[in-house]
């Protein structure tokens, strides 16, 4: 099977490959008034991360407690708790859906003068 983009087994190689894009298309904080702790690129390669190696928010935390190579590839000086990671997902995932993404269909607007 041929692709257009050649597969890679590496974790390091998707964290990588998914922070290059956050950066260029994502603001660094969701809000000024942010801790400043973790990019949101920083997130969403970890968030990559976690579907590449098909595990939980707990799953990825652990993995990249065990991994100081990884940490350092993203940039990390410490690991996010699943829990920001969770948060992190929901904001993502708003951010990236269109206005009509949900199944329900539009309310009609009031036509009140």
């Amino acid at each position: 099977m041929k692709t257009e983009y050649p597969m890679t087994k590496s974790p390091r190689a998707v964290a990588r490959e998914a922070l290059a894009p956050a950066r260029g298309s994502l603001p660094a904080y969701s809000s000024k008034y942010s801790r400043k702790d973790y990019t949101q690129h920083q997130l969403f390669a970890v968030l990559a991360l976690k579907a590449f190696l098909k595990t939980d928010y707990r799953g990825v935390e652990a993995f990249l407690k065990d991994f100081a190579e990884l940490r350092q590839d993203l940039g990390l000086s410490k690991v996010p708790h699943y829990s920001t990671l969770d948060y992190a997902e929901q904001r993502l995932l708003k951010k990236g859906r269109s206005s009509h993404s949900s199944s329900a269909p539009p309310r009609p607007r009031s036509t009140a003068a």
